[in-house]
């Protein structure tokens, strides 16, 4: 068994990084534990609900700025590795990336992912705001497991979370910045196990919690079991993960290797051609 301690931090962000960061800060100078892996929620530098892109774009920074700097101390100072997120400056501003940066126990960057899939439904318009990214993530190790990443809406889209598998994910962390709404809680639970039950992969979700936002951070396993389930509040929830099970049950549901790929791509080409 390689067992892989994962934390995430369940939180309600603030209007402005100074006053995130400090609840942030405080959560984990109140956390002990020292996990594998740390991974903080979409948005955590602050809730952009009915904010400016303009205003958005001031609070945002690049990543050699003093947010990233704080996750990268303490992956250091933990001997952790930690998935943060932020707005980062893009070159179209006042759009920003809604970005993750997946930090090594010695705080040196591992990978980065600009969301590429924007939330502009239900009424919400995110690329008002953000710049979207133009490639998918390619799994990197990271404290044990070969991780993947994907953010909050991209939940909906089974493609990110399928090439990720094929290039080898073990686990795939979604920061998400779930909104609240009429059986929202669940679309975001069945989702997930969704996610992980057709890919064979851990799914492991760190959300936001407050006014706007629904919290029910969770960890789902390759069978598309929910592991633990953060409820609601601000708090530190954590789960161990055996990297060992993915194979196991991959070797039972042999999903990716049965996977007719060449066909169905064409089928998807065909299909987005004649739309």
């Amino acid at each position: 068994m390689v067992s892989v301690r994962v934390a995430l931090v369940q939180f309600e962000s603030r209007r402005s990084k100074v006053e995130s960061l400090n609840v942030i800060r405080g959560l984990v100078e109140g956390y002990e534990s020292k996990p594998d892996l740390i991974v903080f929620p979409e948005y955590s530098m602050l809730d952009p609900t009915g904010l400016s892109a303009e205003f958005i774009y001031d609070e945002s920074e690049d990543l050699k700025g003093g947010w990233v700097r704080f996750f990268s101390d303490l992956a250091s100072t933990r001997n952790s590795c930690v998935v943060a997120t932020l707005f980062e400056r893009s070159r179209d501003p006042p759009k920003v990336y809604n970005s993750v940066v997946v930090l090594g126990r010695d705080g040196d960057i591992l990978g980065v992912y600009r969301k590429t899939h924007l939330f502009d439904i239900l009424g919400y318009r995110e690329s008002s705001f953000i710049a979207p990214g133009d490639r998918l993530f390619k799994p990197i190790n990271a404290c044990g497991v070969k991780l993947g990443v994907a953010v909050c809406f991209e939940l909906r889209y089974p493609e990110v979370f399928r090439v990720q598998a094929l290039r080898g994910a073990e686990a795939i962390v979604v920061p998400a910045g779930w909104y609240r709404g009429p059986l929202k809680e669940e679309t975001l639970r069945v989702l997930a196990q969704a996610r992980s039950h057709e890919n064979v992969v851990y799914t492991i979700v760190a959300a936001l919690y407050g006014e706007n936002f629904t919290g029910r951070s969770m960890v789902v396993d390759p069978f598309g079991v929910v592991v633990v389930d953060g409820g609601v509040g601000e708090r530190v929830v954590e789960a161990v993960i055996d990297t060992n099970l993915v194979y196991k049950v991959r070797e039972k549901m042999p999903l990716l290797k049965l996977g007719r790929w060449s066909m169905l791509l064409e089928e998807i080409r065909d299909a987005l051609g004649s739309s």
